[in-house]
């Protein structure tokens, strides 16, 4: 790995130093392909450079993160957005949105027998759904094109892992979905002549990952989160130049063959770079794109149930961090 801190030195991808105490931050989230520039970024030593201390852990089970964040055990979780806001998140809840780390592509969607040319041909029909998962969402917002909601259709809940074999009940109009099952449906299920109805790629901006920040901790150490935010950056900026090395270094974190790990990422999720980050996330006098969108999102998951409070955008996001790496 020396010859890689190397390599990223000489490309200047490595954080300035600075006069800083070393400072811990400790994230809890889902395994995801998207969060691999936590652990490049680590690999390339830039955290270390920084004068942090990061340690990242897999936990899948939302309740178990959110409890360790209320308990303090935790600085940072990462997610969705919309997951972000789903029950029991209230304002009293712990957390708060720094930036993007990625942004699905086309990782999510919704697949139809090829009976069904688009989605009002959905309208008394049964589909299949895991709740509160981001297809999910994709599906509300097509509908909502067509003055529809998920109440004009019935959902049978199930586990998206579940979802190829599914698909095979022929009672069944669709099912909401994700990378890989995704795309083993498309090839495997010829029988049905499945068609994509919907995907992240419809909708760019909604599906995006985002990095959240423990209350107290932000406003005690904002520096500590843009010196990790640049370092996150840094390691998307590495993937643009390096991307095979990128794999190489990021597949033994998620016990993946550096070659499935790339299929993992490739036509699903894109890593969000600065500049992205920076347009998306705005500043705290101008705020970006994210606050409608997370207007947006909420509204859908007060709809559909998935969430009980509505949160205020202008509480729940802090583009303060990001916005300083803009700074001269």
């Amino acid at each position: 790995m020396k010859s890689v801190k190397v390599l990223a030195v000489a490309l200047g991808l490595t954080c300035s130093t600075g006069a800083y105490a070393q400072d811990t931050i400790r994230i809890m989230a889902p395994v995801w392909s998207g969060f691999a520039p936590v652990f490049v970024a680590q690999d390339l030593g830039c955290f270390h450079d920084a004068k942090l201390d990061v340690n990242l852990k897999f936990a899948d089970e939302r309740a178990d993160v959110m409890a360790a964040m209320a308990h303090g055990s935790i600085e940072m979780e990462m997610r969705t957005i919309s997951e972000y806001q789903g029950r029991p998140r209230d304002n009293d809840t712990p957390g708060v949105i720094i930036g993007p780390i990625d942004r699905s592509m086309g990782g999510d969607g919704v697949v139809a027998d090829g009976s069904i040319h688009d989605v009002t041909e959905l309208k008394g029909k049964t589909i299949a759904s895991e709740s509160n998962v981001p297809g999910l969402m994709l599906l509300q917002l097509e509908l909502h094109k067509h003055g529809m909601s998920l109440s004009d259709m019935k959902i049978k809940e199930i586990l998206t892992s579940d979802s190829v074999a599914v698909f095979a009940d022929t009672s069944l109009a669709a099912v909401v979905t994700y990378q890989p099952f995704l795309q083993q449906i498309m090839s495997v299920d010829s029988a049905r002549n499945p068609r994509k109805l919907v995907s992240s790629s419809d909708y760019p901006d909604y599906i995006v990952d985002v990095m959240i920040a423990r209350n107290d901790d932000l406003a005690a150490n904002p520096g500590k989160y843009t010196r990790f935010l640049s370092c996150i950056y840094k390691a998307v900026d590495y993937h643009k130049t390096h991307s095979a090395e990128f794999a190489r270094m990021a597949a033994p974190h998620f016990n993946l063959s550096v070659d499935d790990f790339q299929k993992s990422i490739d036509g699903s999720l894109q890593y969000t770079d600065l500049e992205q980050a920076l347009a998306y996330m705005g500043t705290p006098q101008k705020p970006g794109p994210i606050n409608g969108i997370f207007d947006t999102l909420m509204g859908l998951n007060i709809e559909n149930g998935a969430a009980s409070v509505k949160l205020d955008a202008a509480r729940d996001i802090n583009s303060g961090p990001v916005s300083a790496l803009s700074a001269p």
